[in-house]
């Protein structure tokens, strides 16, 4: 055995032996993932962090769900009932939501915002990927539907409107319309998506960002003890390469996921394969660290699942914009690395004096930061759902600009690619 080998185990063994001996459980219990209490040392979220994560949107605002015709929501998911199972799934289980919620109001005039429930990713492939080429059509089609019934989004332009568009790049709606940008029918209004990274042409200025959806009912299920060791140090099951869309392998991920591999594929320290095992979630719960880094776009559900897991979350992907931002004190819980420093990747989590790593944990195991990332049925208070809710009363009052003078517009309906003109 190497000096340099020995040393990296013994770092592992030490860290594990520290771990253990302080007695902090960062993996989540059934009953932090279902929203319960759990019996262990946790830390409060310093400062306003914590008080936003536990606002209660109830009285703070009155939403109108608009009544579509099914063919733009309900009748979709009959269709393909995938669709609620995979990652853009907040999309449905938003409106559920909202129909129930106590802060729907069934009277438009008293309404602070307005939702339009249209489900633009579930249109799928035999393998489950959303097909999302015609969802500017559809969206278009929606919007024509609702400013032709009633008069609310005339007033505004959609500036009190609020759309879910959970796919990879938001209201681009694909990668190979990132040169268009948003469709310019939804420039006045509020969008909750996922997709979120600084300085992009798909994010604009007022969104929500919101965490992917992942499945609680499915990660209960794989809860262990949570007493269980953390004997794993980094810990990641995904693609490096892609070679089927990027052969040449420089664009995918921007190299960081084949960098991460090239590196550390023989360390020790680092247990990180493309295989996907039965016992992913539990080894989540057993790691210290969960690498989180880009892929085609910055966002994966790994995040969710390795806050919900206390698994430290190592993010690399320059520039993103994490779920609730304004709420979540990302910096405090997680670890961020630049994608050009994946290769001192080993060196740059070693360093992090155990103190720390420590108090990363506490904060994890705080039951408000694991609910604010699941979108839970039914929904529970603090979840992602109230966070959004949270959002938009945040932005109450509307200014006095939101509301269109007489003769005033904003919108051009004939603008964009021919082919989003088209009826759908």
């Amino acid at each position: 055995m190497t000096g340099t080998r020995a040393a990296v185990l013994l770092a592992v063994a030490s860290l594990s032996y520290l771990l253990l001996s302080s007695q902090v459980v960062s993996a989540a219990s059934g009953a932090e993932v279902a929203g319960g209490a759990a019996h262990r040392k946790i830390e409060r979220i310093a400062g306003s962090a914590g008080d936003v994560l536990e606002d209660n949107p109830v009285g703070r605002l009155k939403v109108f769900v608009y009544d579509l015709p099914s063919k733009y929501n309900k009748r979709i998911v009959t269709k393909d009932p995938r669709c609620l199972n995979h990652m853009f799934a907040a999309e449905i289980f938003m409106h559920r939501f909202l129909l129930s919620s106590a802060v729907r109001t069934l009277n438009p005039e008293e309404a602070d915002w307005f939702y339009v429930p249209v489900y633009t990713t579930c249109d799928l492939t035999p393998a489950g990927l959303p097909l999302p080429f015609k969802s500017p059509r559809m969206m278009r089609s929606a919007i024509q539907f609702i400013s032709n019934k009633w008069p609310f989004w005339n007033k505004t332009d959609g500036a009190d409107h609020f759309f879910v568009v959970p796919h990879d790049f938001g209201a681009c709606f694909h990668y190979q319309a990132i040169e268009r940008g948003i469709l310019p029918m939804l420039h006045r209004a509020t969008l909750v998506q996922t997709f979120g990274q600084k300085n992009h042409v798909c994010l604009k200025e007022g969104s929500i960002i919101i965490p992917p959806y992942a499945p609680p009912q499915k990660m209960q299920a794989h809860l262990i003890p949570p007493d269980t060791p953390r004997s794993i140090f980094v810990y990641f099951r995904g693609l490096f390469y892609d070679n089927g869309n990027d052969p040449e392998g420089g664009y995918y991920a921007r190299g960081a996921r084949a960098s991460l591999w090239e590196n550390f594929k023989n360390n020790p320290l680092f247990d990180i394969s493309t295989d996907h095992p039965s016992t992913y979630y539990e080894d989540m719960q057993r790691a210290v660290f969960c690498l989180c880094p880009l892929g085609w776009a910055p966002w994966s559900p790994r995040l969710v699942e390795a806050v919900v897991f206390g698994c430290i979350p190592v993010i690399i992907a320059d520039d993103i914009v994490l779920p609730f931002a304004d709420a979540i004190p990302w910096e405090e819980i997680g670890v961020f690395v630049d994608e050009e420093d994946v290769p001192k990747l080993d060196s740059i989590l070693t360093s992090i004096p155990i103190e720390d790593i420590l108090r990363k944990q506490r904060l994890l195991a705080n039951p408000s930061m694991k609910k604010a990332m699941l979108f839970p049925q039914p929904a529970q208070p603090r979840d992602a759902f109230h966070q959004i809710l949270n959002g938009l009363a945040r932005k109450l009052p509307h200014t006095q600009s939101v509301y269109l003078q007489p003769g005033e517009k904003h919108l051009n309906w004939t603008a964009g690619p021919v082919g989003d003109l088209k009826p759908w």
